[in-house]
């Protein structure tokens, strides 16, 4: 595994995260629980693989993340790094936000957290929530009793608010020490705030390297980018990410143990991509950014739908039909989810709650309707 330092907060991370939000689940009376046997068998493989960065969240795999992960590290817990986070609400105080690490804590049965963030945070939550209700002093208070190692923030809006966010931090007092945020080949645009706040001595880390999947089915994109002998998409999406001198760390969302095997294997290569090939991708960028028409990351945060229908798994197959040509594959997956009770956009009331939570501000409806009819003809 190669390691990286995490900016300046003396730590040593691993190129790969592990990103705890899809562990394998199963139902007992829509009663959803994790597969602990699994879970503890992909984050042994990890660890033993190199891997020392463990990211979850309070609300991922119906609220049994931290809990899985807390169990599955047991035995290691010291020698690696958690990360997890705090939901920011209007009503979020200092005691809310000790109520939510505190809960956290005990979820993962540990007595600290290395890296708590605020969770998806944007300019206004920021400005108005963070600030002015004394969040920052609460963690900075957290941190000093030793609750918490770094303080950290995950983030979704344009990427100008970065700089505001960084800079506030530090004019309140309170240095954020590490950043979480989407960064692929098929979304840059973070690339020179990542480059800001690595320069400032935060440690980041890029979520979504394989962009939401789509950059995860077999294609001959690398050679269609470079025009030399493909490589495997997903190694592709990889080394790109870890190609960037700016970025310490791809978080990756892995949902079984083939996954972690090959993930790990690539962060483990010493093998990069050459200044030329580096350019000759970033002069490709504009052919590439034709896919991301719908680009849905898979994240989820548009989940429960009240009417129940599975958006990031109508989207995913989106992905094959539209982005890889992968038609047939495409709409047989769409018509396996119908056959198996899967809602649609038929069965939509409308009422636009998946658009309120979804982070990248997609037109969630408009885009269903589109695709459900085309995949279900």
């Amino acid at each position: 595994m190669n390691y990286r330092d995490f900016g300046k907060t003396g730590e040593k991370i691993s190129a790969l995260g592990f990103g705890c939000m899809r562990f394998p689940e199963y139902k007992i009376e829509e009663k959803s629980f994790v597969d602990q046997d699994k879970v503890d068998e992909m984050i042994a493989f990890a660890y033993e693989n190199g891997v020392n960065y463990f990211d979850t969240a309070p609300f991922y795999c119906n609220q049994n993340s931290e809990a899985a992960l807390g169990h599955a590290v047991k035995n290691f817990r010291n020698k690696i790094l958690i990360s997890t986070k705090c939901p920011i609400g209007n009503e979020t105080t200092p005691d809310k936000y000790r109520e939510n690490l505190e809960r956290s804590l005990t979820r993962l049965g540990t007595d600290h957290i290395d890296f708590y963030h605020f969770w998806g945070i944007n300019r206004n939550c920021f400005d108005n929530i963070i600030v002015a209700n004394g969040l920052l002093e609460a963690a900075a208070k957290a941190k000093e009793e030793g609750l918490i190692r770094h303080i950290s923030f995950s983030f979704h809006d344009d990427p100008s608010a970065i700089k505001h966010i960084v800079d506030t931090s530090e004019a309140h007092g309170v240095n954020m020490e590490s950043m979480l945020c989407q960064y692929n080949l098929l979304d840059r645009s973070n690339e020179e705030m990542i480059k800001y706040v690595n320069e400032k001595g935060l440690g980041t880390v890029a979520m979504g390297p394989v962009a939401g999947g789509r950059l995860a089915a077999p294609t001959d994109l690398y050679s269609k980018l470079t025009g030399k002998p493909s490589i495997a998409t997903y190694e592709l999406a990889f080394k790109f990410c870890l190609g960037n001198p700016n970025l310490n760390c791809a978080l990756s969302g892995m949902e079984n143990l083939d996954m972690v095997r090959k993930n790990a294997a690539i962060a483990s290569d010493n093998s990069s991509f050459s200044p030329e090939e580096w350019k000759q991708l970033g002069l490709a960028m504009e052919e590439v950014k034709k896919f991301s028409e719908l680009y849905c990351t898979g994240c989820k945060y548009c989940q429960p739908c009240p009417c129940n229908i599975n958006i990031p798994k109508i989207f995913e197959a989106w992905t094959l039909y539209n982005v890889y040509g992968l038609k047939e594959p495409a709409k047989k997956m769409m018509a396996k989810y119908v056959s198996d009770g899967g809602k649609t956009y038929n069965d939509c009331k409308n009422c636009g709650l998946c658009e309120k939570k979804c982070p990248q501000l997609l037109k969630i409806r408009e885009n269903l309707k589109k695709v459900c009819k085309i995949l279900c003809e």
